[in-house]
């Protein structure tokens, strides 16, 4: 009997292509005219470096700590364990220590590494619909079921739909916010009775805050750490990347009991062995030097927002359905589906955002009706543009 020239696991085979890659694919070959350049509001990462005073940071880092240089802890650098410790408990008025604190390569190596440690091949996780496309490229690949949950009202999910959901192999609830895609900012009531329901039901709950740093709301977002018994139950997921453009560098941190962290270990261990190095130190050192940078990052980034909200109110035709982070999700009024609109835009306005179809199971109906902007990147000139193009695009 001849074998296959390419054996495949049929989860990787039927897990979806990088979304991302997959868009870079459709300006390969366009030409984008000078008076025309391409208005990239596909990517939800920063595109500038650090700012100049951590890039010194990083460079004396290199030259003068030679430890930078070697394996580290599984569960990263103790010094930034306790610095995310401490900031925390402030943040959240809570009691949590540097054993709860694990330091990983970027927050998609966080839900990998939680993920592998709560469920496996035939389980299943809930995750709200529009999902976070690598969270659910991650389930396929281990062959875990996502039960998609349809969010109410303003794109915020609802704990009583997904207890709905809930079966004797369901594992975990996963939960973004702000949430990438739809930029909904989730009520501190609404994590209260997913809470709630996870515990209720044995369940884990992931609250994965890559953005808290650009929620517009002023104090703690959530009071989840509150609970004395939080670590029964919740898994916080962040990422450096996003609050000190460290994208390169890849740090990112989960936050849970000393029992998870004790399991999720044994995936780090194998897949990277250690954080990077370098990155670490680098955030830390953020931590520590970067607030007043931070804050007007922040404040950067809720003006371009609010000049989102401004645009799609005047532009005819197009709903807004949520807005927030980086992210504007959006209902496109044109007859074809968002897939063919997203290569279409490319060439007929010279903008490259991502159809819905990426973010929502396939068939939905919805997906083909949005699209996600991705507006960090583009200051309240280049948004303008976009208004602009977006109202010169004509039914084809």
């Amino acid at each position: 009997m001849t074998r296959p020239p390419h054996p495949l696991n049929p989860s990787m085979g039927a897990t979806e292509r990088p979304p991302v890659m997959e868009a870079r694919r459709w300006i390969a070959e366009a030409h984008f005219p000078p008076e025309r350049p391409l208005l990239n509001v596909s990517q939800a990462a920063p595109v500038d470096p650090p700012p100049e005073n951590m890039r010194r940071a990083i460079a004396d880092i290199v030259i003068n700590d030679p430890e930078a240089h070697l394996y580290g802890p599984v569960l990263g650098l103790p010094e930034l364990r306790a610095e995310v410790a401490a900031r925390w408990s402030q943040s959240y008025g809570a009691q949590i220590g540097p054993e709860n604190v694990a330091i990983t390569s970027g927050c998609n190596q966080a839900f990998s590494a939680v993920m592998a440690s709560l469920a496996g091949a035939g389980d299943e996780v809930i995750l709200p619909s529009p999902w976070y496309f690598n969270h659910k490229m991650w389930l396929d690949m281990a062959g875990v079921t996502t039960l998609p949950l349809q969010c109410g009202p303003g794109l915020v999910p609802r704990a009583e739909d997904a207890k709905a959901l809930i079966t004797p192999r369901t594992k975990a609830i996963v939960l973004v916010t702000p949430n990438n895609p739809t930029g909904a900012e989730y009520p501190a009531e609404t994590l209260d009775a997913f809470f709630a329901l996870a515990k209720a039901h044995g369940l884990a709950l992931i609250v994965d805050e890559t953005y808290r740093e650009f929620d517009s709301r002023s104090g703690a977002p959530h009071r989840l750490f509150g609970n004395a018994d939080w670590d029964q139950a919740l898994v916080h997921l962040y990422s450096f990347s996003k609050a000190y453009r460290l994208t390169g560098h890849r740090v990112g941190a989960a936050v849970a009991s000393p029992q998870r962290l004790d399991e999720i270990e044994k995936f780090l261990d194998t897949v990277a062995i250690c954080p990077n190095q370098i990155g670490q130190r680098a955030a830390l050192w953020g931590m520590r030097n970067l607030g007043n940078w931070l804050a007007g990052e922040r404040a950067e980034i809720l003006d371009r927002r609010a000049a989102i909200e401004e645009g799609f109110g005047q532009l005819k035709g197009w709903t807004l359905l949520g807005c927030g982070a980086y992210f504007a999700y959006v209902q496109h009024p044109f007859d074809e589906d968002a897939d063919v609109l997203a290569q279409r835009l490319v060439k007929d306005a010279g903008v490259l955002c991502l159809p819905g179809t990426m973010f929502t199971p396939d068939g939905d109906p919805a997906g083909k009706r949005q699209l996600r902007i991705a507006f960090a990147n583009v200051d309240r000139a280049g948004i303008g543009q976009l208004f602009d193009r977006l109202a010169a695009v004509k039914n084809n």
